[in-house]
């Protein structure tokens, strides 16, 4: 669970400005991990999530996007759930909020699914659902034959909305129904990787497909360890699939890139195979893994950017299908 606790982290914190997005991210979180109360008469919506980062974040969207005050309430783990849960609670104006986010329709009635507006939002305001669904409710397990990005949703309808999010994000996602517990899946590695850059997780994608890419390495190795050397070494060149996408950042920005960026990419380039500890220990003077692995992540962001606005292929074009394939 360590890798899904990253990437809530790495969400938590990331910085989100269109007022469009703030609210599909704010409505879904509601509608996947809060529910609505009748207490003495008046509608009180409570969100619980598993971070303290994550409550902090949507209590401060609803004060500065719909204007309602809140509160989080700490509730202490025990039994079979371990660590705190925080609950965001909002009391006084708890339907005001309800009808503002699409929890009630017209009708004061309780919407099962996602509101419309959000359904039909934009790819941006799609990012913003799949990220509130995995603040709410979302895993990420290890990279492997097993490696899967699921989210449990409140309901069938919930669950229908967010793959709907996914295909007009042009991701594959799948709903299934486990236990009487509806759940959305994604368990393509590629995939996976580009919901983490769709939501926001750079960070933690960098540590996902450094062990991703040392999995597949090993996996080939053991597969040909009765091949001849020569076999082994094409096989090998699964292993150079992050180095070609620092190569083609290189070549699509040219001079444009800075200096401190064109240095870390130089390293992976030169040093394909190494860990990100290994390249840092490299550099002159050396630098900290999560220094290099910074430099490296924006310099590909940096490239990926620039690539769209030439209407270019970006640096996943410069990886052989055949080297993610393995």
């Amino acid at each position: 669970m360590a890798l899904t606790a990253s990437v809530k982290d790495e969400l938590s914190r990331l910085e989100i400005r269109r007022s469009s997005e703030r609210k599909a991210e704010v409505s879904t979180m509601l509608r996947f991990c809060g529910g609505l109360h009748i207490i003495s008469g008046r509608i009180v919506i409570e969100a619980e999530v598993d971070l303290a980062s994550t409550a902090r974040r949507l209590r401060a969207a609803i004060a500065e996007v719909y204007g309602h005050a809140s509160e989080i309430i700490v509730v202490s783990g025990g039994g079979l759930r371990r660590g705190n849960r925080y609950v965001v609670r909002v009391v006084r104006d708890g339907e005001a909020l309800a009808r503002q986010t699409g929890l009630l329709d017209g009708r004061g009635r309780p919407v099962r699914g996602l509101p419309s507006v959000i359904v039909n939002g934009s790819t941006a305001d799609a990012e913003a659902v799949w990220r509130g669904a995995f603040l709410s409710h979302g895993s990420l397990t290890e990279p492997g034959r097993s490696s899967a990005l699921e989210i449990t949703c409140p309901g069938p309808e919930s669950a229908l909305a967010l793959v709907g999010a996914a295909r007009r994000l042009g991701l594959v996602a799948k709903a299934r129904e486990v236990r009487g517990v509806d759940r959305v899946v994604i368990r393509d590695g590629e995939a996976i990787a580009q919901l983490l850059t769709r939501m926001g997780a750079h960070d933690a994608l960098m540590v996902w497909e450094e062990r991703r890419m040392r999995k597949e390495v090993r996996a080939t190795a053991n597969r040909l360890a009765n091949f001849d050397d020569a076999n082994l070494r094409r096989s090998a060149q699964a292993a150079v699939a992050a180095g070609a996408r620092v190569e083609r950042a290189l070549e699509i920005l040219g001079d444009e890139v800075p200096e401190h960026l064109k240095y870390a990419g130089a390293l992976r380039v030169a040093h394909k195979q190494a860990s990100l500890d290994e390249l840092g220990r490299m550099a002159e003077p050396p630098m900290t893994k999560d220094a290099i692995a910074g430099r490296i992540r924006r310099l590909l962001a940096m490239a990926d950017k620039r690539a769209s606005e030439l209407g270019i292929p970006g640096t996943e074009a410069s990886v052989p299908l055949d080297m993610l394939e393995h």
